[in-house]
């Protein structure tokens, strides 16, 4: 049974005929999948798969992690971070830089190790990097929450926490569908998704594994040819049309949206998150009175480019030669779900 799927969907889409197709995988992880997989050695000429913005610390631009540092450094706070954000280049170093000169940067798991730690070290500041889009906002919500109910005064977030619906938007003239992150919209649920149709974009829900990745493109070829916007679940064990109304209520309670800056597009209005006013004491900009930070990154350095789909890893002038993962220029370098780890990683094949 699992092959007749694999083998249908294979036979739709490589019988795939018509006018260029541009299909943009947003996710990073699914980037990665579909090259692990091989599966854009399969495709016909006329379908091309673009990386998109799905990357969280893709994303992320440089300013911030000049904040974390200066945070690091300057404020001599305890900052708290997942692994892959540590080796990201700020405008002049990166906060492994500045943990190898004496900060201390804590790698770890869940925003709550971070409250755990503030609670057993009452005499020193700490700060979570909130990182992360809609899949991983609540849990940050959730240690704030936290934080109130044990009293803590010395725990704050570091915030870049984004929203991916205007990003579809605002990339919508470059693409002609989306497969949506299936993790994001198992939390959002799919009327989002559903009602971009009516501003003229298509996209499928899909999983992460070769048939749910295969079936969804298969049904983006299949829908593409009826010549109208669609939109299509295609990963129903996981995603529901309600999605999490848990952790939308505690996104909701805790944070409102916000003018948000994300590496390679941009300002984007409203597709940021942070702490309403009632929860600001856990806000780190305000908590140390913060100066606003403008990043400079690497002019050599294309992930602005590559996160918009306008050229691929191969085509920076870095790739491979002064960025690599060893020694990373840009972000997509550095993260396991970046577009040019997984060129780097896969290598070969440059579709």
């Amino acid at each position: 049974m699992e092959k007749d799927v694999k083998q249908k969907a294979l036979d739709i889409i490589q019988s795939y005929q018509g006018p260029r197709l541009r299909i943009m995988e947003v996710c990073g992880t699914h980037t990665h999948e579909i090259f692990r997989l091989g599966i854009r050695k399969i495709l016909p000429e006329q379908i091309e798969l673009i990386s998109g913005p799905g990357c969280p610390v893709c994303v992320t631009p440089v300013g911030f992690i000049d904040e974390a540092i200066a945070l690091a450094v300057e404020y001599q706070a305890v900052v708290c971070t997942f692994g892959d954000l540590i080796r990201v280049p700020g405008s002049k170093s990166s906060l492994a830089d500045a943990r190898a000169k004496g900060a201390n940067v804590k790698i770890v798991y869940t925003p709550m190790d971070a409250v755990d730690y503030a609670q057993e070290h009452p005499d020193q500041e700490v700060v979570f990097l909130s990182v992360g889009f809609e899949t991983t906002t609540p849990s940050s919500c959730l240690a704030v929450s936290s934080a109130r109910e044990k009293g803590l005064k010395n725990f704050s977030l570091l915030t870049a926490n984004k929203t991916m619906p205007s990003a579809y938007r605002l990339l919508k003239d470059s693409v002609d569908v989306y497969l949506y992150p299936g993790h994001v919209n198992a939390i959002t649920g799919t009327e989002t998704c559903q009602s971009l149709t009516e501003e003229g974009i298509s996209g499928v829900v899909t999983g992460f594994t070769a048939n749910e990745i295969l079936t969804a493109l298969a049904v983006a070829v299949k829908k593409s040819k009826e010549g109208k916007p669609f939109f299509v679940n295609a990963y129903p064990r996981v995603v529901t049309k309600e999605g999490s109304k848990k952790a939308q209520e505690l996104m909701e309670q805790l944070m409102e949206p916000c003018d948000m800056e994300w590496r390679g597009l941009g300002m984007i209005p409203e597709s940021g998150m942070k702490l309403r006013k009632e929860y600001e004491e856990f806000d780190a900009r305000k908590h140390f009175r913060m100066q606003p930070v403008v990043g400079h990154g690497n002019p050599a350095c294309r992930c602005g480019e590559v996160l918009q789909g306008k050229c691929k890893p191969s085509d920076c002038p870095c790739f491979g030669k002064a960025c690599n993962p060893q020694h990373p220029v840009g972000a997509c370098m550095v993260s396991n779900e970046g577009a040019c780890s997984a060129y780097y990683q896969y290598g070969g094949d440059m579709k």
